[in-house]
């Protein structure tokens, strides 16, 4: 090769190269200059996440489309410590300073008081609780405080007992402890070895100590742990150095919500620090920029009534003991389940009972968030389906005019022993409930502060008794008693009883007595049918109960839905009719002439409002037993397609004679016109009081009930009142539920729905 190739060969190489540096440079400037700060951003993205979002849930809607809940979208924050890294305890101090000065206030279920001294709040015991078992044991069981406390070694479990101390191992005998030994002489048998001493739990302080030591809770000026053990200097109980022991307090409580959750011992929801927050705490917060701190739209259950609490419910996360069977519900039938562990759920009432239409399809999103958390990418994969509007059939306004003449009326009562009431309306051909109110009752919007300040209150105002308080029905049983005696072809219509006060067929020592003969030695004289139950009179129905038998009395009890379910879709109480097996399941003695006792709905007989309201509806439209439901309809979200709508369901008909029929109705209708509230209303009523003794020491249960209108009954009410006394004393609050019915009828008018037709 000669000089002149080499050098042409060499300077394209050169050429070469100062082409592929000028390439790369080029390249290089417009990754780092031109477009650096796009690429620097794509870095802090994290990998794209999948999330499933939760559907809104339909609205609740009373019977004439009054909206009773609905929902509000809400700002809430939740923490990823994740994102913290090493500035985990500075951004949640930093947050709580941020609460502090927009007084928001933040989740923090830790039970030690917010300032110094520290005292535990709530139970006394917060590490555990105890449970008595029926053999007389007791049981220690762990608060959600107590396992984060064993699993974090703050405190020893204080439910597993202690071994015994084990003694030291004895010294070798010597020959003369053997030849003692042998005769029988020298040292007795060492006593077994005393337990180990409990360790004391610590107090609030010492705990509160433990968990800012394991948590890294301190500021400027903490004492070093090993250094102190080195030169033996104390260390304070509350080793926080500078920071304020308030602040210390506040960042334990948030980081024990974090790690109930992290340790696995309260698992059903993610922590939400704050919610429904404002727009100034938001952009305070946004300012500070404060890594995983998530600021996100959510939406929360807004109540547009403050009646009816028993009955709409409310939404809560899935309990931890619910986990395995929410996630395992295939509702749609796709062979996979429909919940996710932080999924929310309807809990109690309607919100519970009706959550397949309520809820919705859930969604799927995958989201991209930077270093801080905040999302800055999303993509739909799945868009959420709203669930459907239900509409019951609650008349939310008579609801809350019961609810308000309970609230008024049942202190008033002559008995000063009063406490909580109920009362049922129901329509008499659907059994469609109208009212299922409560007194005392409680405010839904509010509920856990409620809880806190009325969970000890002894008139129990979170019992639904609408629906599950137990009751003997007294002598509203005696129109079951009536019809089966006609029915069964015991009395005709015309068939009349002396009443001789006593009932002495069995010739007892005490035998059962008509009320009349009790209070005022008096007697009812030769009476009919309707005669008796206008009078209420005992001694015709015991005559009537024992030529029936107690078989043929609980039949016709169960035929009218008294001991069985009613059908509703809430939760109830079943109760109990008396009978020989019930009597020997309590370790008692069931007597023939027991039967008496039952006649006149006293005896173990135990009933709910709403089964005494269809009962009577039962009874006054000829004999089909309908089951009672709160559902009306559903609606799809935006109104336009119904797509569920009730059927009547039939539990049982009876064939009642016409002429059995009217007898019965003929005495509910002039014990109504006895009665002075009655007599003022424009239009006739059925009516029958009852009351059962509760003991000897106390004032009787009070039960009243009636239809109208007389000749074509529309509704049925049911009411009763703890310790009332007689039942005559509800028949005033009683007309003034069916006077309102009646008189609000015109003006409560179906509200026509967005997209319907008005016909």
């Amino acid at each position: 090769m000669n000089s002149k190739q080499f050098h042409r060969r060499v300077w394209a190489m050169v050429l070469l190269l100062a082409l592929m540096v000028t390439g790369m440079g080029a390249a290089l400037y417009d990754l780092q200059v031109n477009n650096g700060d796009s690429y620097y951003q794509q870095t802090q993205k994290k990998i794209a996440e999948s999330q499933t979002v939760q559907a809104a849930r339909g609205q609740i809607l009373d019977r004439n489309g009054q909206v009773l809940v609905s929902n509000k979208v809400i700002y809430q924050v939740t923490l990823d410590t994740k994102l913290m890294g090493d500035q985990r305890n500075s951004v949640i101090l930093a947050l709580i300073q941020a609460a502090r000065a927009e007084n928001v206030e933040w989740v923090d279920n830790l039970p030690v008081s917010q300032t110094a001294p520290f005292s535990f709040v709530g139970a006394s015991q917060p590490y555990y609780t105890v449970s008595h078992g029926e053999d007389g044991t007791t049981t220690r069981n762990l608060t959600r405080l107590g396992r984060l406390a064993v699993k974090m070694k703050w405190i020893a479990d204080p439910t597993v007992k202690l071994e015994r101390e084990v003694p030291a191992e004895p010294e070798e005998p010597g020959l003369g402890d053997k030849i003692k030994s042998f005769f029988g002489i020298g040292k007795k048998e060492a006593a077994p070895a005393a337990p180990k001493s409990p360790e004391p739990l610590p107090n609030a302080r010492q705990l509160l100590g433990r968990m800012c030591d394991s948590f890294s809770v301190k500021g400027e000026g903490a004492v070093d742990k090993k250094e102190a053990e080195k030169t033996g200097q104390s260390v304070p109980e509350l080793n926080i150095g500078d920071m304020s022991e308030t602040d210390a307090r506040a960042m334990a409580g948030v980081l024990y919500e974090l790690y109930l959750r992290s340790k696995e011992v309260y698992i059903a929801t993610e922590y939400i620090f704050a919610s429904d927050v404002g727009i100034d705490f938001i952009s305070r917060v946004k300012e500070l920029d404060l890594p995983g701190v998530v600021i996100e739209a959510t939406t929360v259950r807004q109540y547009h009534t403050q009646y009816a609490a028993h009955l709409l419910g409310r939404v809560t996360s899935i309990y931890p003991d619910e986990v395995d069977y929410y996630t395992s519900l295939d509702l749609d039938g796709d062979g996979v389940g429909d919940y996710k562990m932080n999924d929310t759920v309807g809990r109690g009432g309607a919100e519970q009972a009706f959550e397949p239409y309520l809820r919705g399809t859930p969604g799927t999103r995958t989201v991209e968030r930077n270093q801080k958390g905040r999302i800055v990418g999303e993509n739909w994969l799945k868009e959420p389906e709203p669930g459907d509007n239900v509409i019951l059939t609650l008349d939310i306004g008579l609801q809350a005019y019961v609810e308000n003449l309970l609230a008024d009326a049942v202190p008033k009562l002559e008995s000063e022993e009063t406490e909580g009431a109920a009362c049922v309306v129901l329509n008499v051909d659907t059994a469609e409930v109208l009212v299922a109110a409560n007194y005392p009752t409680f405010d839904l919007a509010n509920y856990s502060s409620e809880l806190v300040e009325k969970g000890d209150d002894p008139l129990h105002p979170f019992l639904n008794r609408a629906l599950s308080g137990l009751y003997p029905p007294g002598s509203t049983f005696k129109m079951i008693t009536a019809i089966a005696g006609l029915e069964e072809g015991i009395i005709t219509p015309k068939t009349k009883i002396k009443d001789e006060g006593r009932y002495t067929y069995w010739t007892d020592v005490n035998p059962p007595q008509c009320w009349i003969y009790r209070q005022y030695r008096s007697y009812h004289g030769m009476v009919d049918v309707a005669k008796a139950i206008e009078v209420s009179c005992n001694y015709f129905m015991f005559e009537v109960g024992r030529q029936l038998g107690i078989d043929r009395l609980d039949e016709y009890a169960a035929r009218f839905g008294l001991g069985e379910e009613t059908g509703i879709e809430l939760g109830e109480k079943t109760g109990v009719v008396a009978g020989p097996a019930y009597t020997q399941s309590l370790g008692s003695t069931w007597y023939e002439g027991s039967v008496t006792s039952v006649a006149i709905g006293q005896e173990s007989t135990q009933v709910t409002p709403i089964q005494l309201a269809n009962y009577i509806a039962t009874l006054v439209n000829g004999g089909t037993r309908h089951a009672a439901h709160f559902l009306k309809e559903a609606k799809s979200n935006d109104f336009s397609q119904v797509t569920y709508r009730y059927e009547p369901q039939v539990l049982d008909s009876i064939n009642i004679k016409d002429e059995n029929l009217e007898a019965v109705k003929t005495g509910m209708l002039k014990m109504a016109q006895s009665s002075r509230a009655f007599q003022v209303l424009p239009f006739q009523a059925g009516a029958k009081t009852g009351s059962a003794q509760v003991s000897a020491q106390t004032e009787s249960n009070a039960v009243f009930v009636c239809f109208a209108p007389y000749d074509d009954p529309e509704i049925v009410v049911a009411m009763a009142v703890e310790h009332g006394g007689s039942g005559g004393e509800l028949a005033s609050m009683a007309a003034d539920v069916l006077s309102y019915y009646f008189s609000a009828k015109e003006t409560r008018e179906e509200i026509p729905l967005e997209n319907t037709l008005i016909r």
